[in-house]
């Protein structure tokens, strides 16, 4: 064991040209003798309590220049039920104090506040310049340019009517618009979102054989997903979407992306018929038992597009100035096909063709509606780029805006939407200034849907396949995989886990799984925390783990256990052991190194934020296991609440307040004191059992 540096109470320590056997010689004490069995020794004590305290008194002040105090742990005033219960509300569910703004405001003025709050637009608004209208042109012109096609691609993938795509890319950014507090988010419809529409509607009502309940169906499921969003965000209840880790949302977001590039399969192949099912194994069953009905037409278009949408977005990614380039590729890409298909009359030769797209802007549907949780993409979008440009973003107030934009588009022939990563990037990168962006995107949108839907018509259904898969290999973040790996290798299972769920069950059982799993990691965080061994790093008064510093040096004598979380229920029975379990290591390892015996044990309570009646229980358990053992327990740099808990307890009566120090450092120099100051009893019976008092 290395050699204990200078403790706290360094004038009672033995110095260098006296053994500690002569130094013990020369302490004396008026204390009441009472002997205490510790270890394998018998050592004598202070009669008292009060003479104990008196004791780390005195060599406290001979440790502090003769100084007349000693440092105490304060027992913090007892709060009323009320206003602590009112205190734990307002820090899980107004932890960012959105009232604040409130105070000592006129009643007009909190009207305005209230106004502004719910609807961002009425401040910023009066503020609107034209240099911002000119960026946010720009901004929203080159979005629109990627929402068209998308909005159809992925309404397809919704099995959905392709209108449907570009009426959620126009009704939900106005109502964004007006309600949202991102700068940079651009709303409408999401891959993955559309594949969870495909694949939970279709598992009650098939698209092909009863194409209007599926539509009143989606419309229905957008309605009660908006709700349920906009419910969240109203009673503060954001912090939900917090218990889906990076790990799990990376790895679930790589699997979806690659059950809806599979399922582009049958657009690129030119299929009629495919799977229903969304596992890699169905896909590829359905894929390769159909090898007679390919059409290499179709498959060299669709290939030739791809290629094309990936050219260009690697030269955007390395010419970053470029990025209208990427951005509008994929509106090239159906303008090219749909002047390929037409001049060439390729859909007489197996190349399929979207059809005729209805004119007009969208009809109601809140007569459709027939009384699964909304994806939450678009807050942790929005949230990226606000932290590029220093500004901040309410999870709530985000929800509410997205579940309300859901509501009102589920009532305007719209069905799920959120904001993109792909588009929201575009958005960003095309120096967009204000919400405004989405508005002009919006009525870019609108008078695509009056005047240019005939011209879709000829669109061929291979180049929306090229589109999607275009945009889904950007959301399989290999790198993001292999940063974990090199990190955290649990956090690398857990996102492979999460993938896997994916792509070789279903979306709905990878969704549960991502979800599960997520869940697990935190309470595997509650239920079994982190225990360490202190050590004194030389030349301070500081304490620090052993494993972490290897040149700390632990206290002969003396066990030093940092417990590094709250101590709850759902952790106590682990605590209780594995503090048991570091007792028998250390008596263990003392043993054959023939060092002295432990007499105390200290816990490092300063990572504790909290303890409930579980914890308390615990504490008086391992004292009762420490005082069968002879040894003594003390507890260093309790936190406010735990000390407050243990005093209503009585722990503290129970254990001895002279036992409770201000920081490890006393509580290593008192325990140290002890031991060289007080000798081992005699024992007159030399057959007499070591380990009775």
């Amino acid at each position: 064991m290395p050699h204990l540096p200078q403790p706290p109470f360094h004038s009672l320590t033995p110095t260098a040209h006296q053994s500690p056997n002569t130094q013990k010689k020369k302490l004396s004490t008026k204390l009441f003798p009472l002997v205490f069995c510790m270890g394998n020794a018998d050592y004598v004590y202070p009669s008292t309590s009060d003479e104990a305290e008196a004791a780390a008194a005195e060599c406290n002040n001979n440790d502090n220049n003769n100084s007349s105090h000693s440092h105490k742990v304060a027992i913090p005033p007892p709060q009323p039920f009320v206003k602590s219960l009112k205190y734990n509300l307002k820090e899980t569910f107004f932890p960012d104090d959105p009232l604040r703004q409130f105070k000592n405001q006129s009643p007009p003025r909190k009207l305005l506040l209230g106004l502004q709050y719910f609807f961002p637009i009425l401040e910023w608004g009066p503020r609107y310049s034209l240099d911002f209208f000119k960026a946010d042109l720009i901004s929203g012109v080159t979005i629109a340019s990627l929402a068209i096609p998308q909005g159809i691609s992925y309404a397809k993938l919704a099995n959905l009517p392709p209108i449907l795509g570009l009426y959620s890319s126009f009704v939900p950014a106005l109502v964004y618009a007006m309600m949202g507090s991102s700068r940079d988010l651009a709303v409408g419809t999401v891959a993955v979102a559309s594949l969870l529409t495909a694949s939970m509607l279709g598992s009650q009502v098939s698209a092909a054989e009863n194409p209007q309940l599926y539509l009143h169906l989606a419309f229905t499921a957008t309605f009660f997903a908006g709700l349920f969003q906009a419910a969240l965000g109203l009673f503060r209840l954001g912090f939900i979407v917090d218990f889906l880790s990076h790990a799990t949302i990376v790895g679930f977001m790589a699997g979806a992306a690659t059950v809806v590039i599979l399922q582009q399969l049958k657009g690129i192949l030119g299929l009629d018929h495919f799977t229903h099912a969304t596992d890699l194994v169905s896909v590829m069953r359905s894929v390769f038992s159909q090898t007679h009905q390919w059409r290499w037409e179709s498959a060299l278009l669709g290939f030739c597009f791809l290629f094309f949408l990936l050219v260009t977005r690697q030269f955007s990614k390395k010419r970053p100035k470029f990025f209208w380039v990427s951005a509008l590729a994929p509106l090239t890409s159906v303008i090219l096909g749909s002047l390929l298909v037409y001049f060439t009359h390729a859909e007489k030769h197996g190349v399929q063709v979207i059809g005729q797209l209805k004119k007009g802007l969208n009809p109601l549907s809140f007569g459709d509606l027939v009384f699964v949780s909304p994806y939450l993409e678009g807050i942790a979008v929005g949230r990226s780029f606000a932290m590029f440009k220093n500004y901040h973003i309410d999870g709530n107030k985000e929800m509410i805006a997205i579940g309300t934009m859901n509501v009102v588009g589920s009532l305007t022939s719209c069905y799920l939407t959120t904001g993109p990563f792909s588009r929201s990037a575009v958005n960003f990168n095309a120096g967009c200034k204000t919400a405004v962006s989405n508005i002009v995107m919006a009525l870019a949108v609108m008078l695509t849907l009056l005047f240019l839907t005939p011209l879709f018509h000829y669109t061929p259904l291979v180049v929306l396949s090229s589109i999607i898969i275009s945009a889904m290999l950007g959301l399989i973040d290999v790198e993001a995989a292999l940063h974990l790996w090199s990190i955290d290798k649990f956090d690398f299972l857990v996102c492979i886990s999460a993938y896997a769920g994916v792509v070789f069950a279903s979306v709905e059982i990878g969704l549960v799984l991502a979800v599960g799993i997520s869940v697990l990691r935190v309470l595997l965080f509650v239920a079994r925390p982190k225990t360490f061994i202190l050590g004194n790093v030389s030349n301070s008064g500081i304490y620090r783990n052993v494993e972490q510093y290897p040149n700390a040096a632990t206290v002969p004598g003396v066990l030093v256990l940092e417990i590094d979380a709250p101590i709850y229920f759902a952790n106590s029975s682990y605590l209780r052991e594995r503090i048991g379990r570091w007792i028998d290591d250390e008596e263990e390892r003392l043993k054959i190194s023939g060092e002295a015996s432990l007499q105390y044990v200290i816990l490092d309570m300063g990572a504790v934020g909290n303890i409930d009646t579980s914890g308390i229980s615990m504490l008086e358990e391992v004292k009762k296991v420490t005082d069968r053992r002879g040894l003594k327990l003390a507890l260093a740099n309790p936190g406010a609440e735990v000390t407050k808990k243990l005093n209503k307890a009585k722990f503290i009566d129970n254990l001895g307040p002279e036992w409770i120090f201000l920081t490890v450092g006393e509580a290593v120099g008192a325990c140290n004191y002890m031991l060289h100051s007080y000798k081992p009893a005699v024992n007159d019976d030399p057959h007499k059992d070591e380990s009775a008092v």
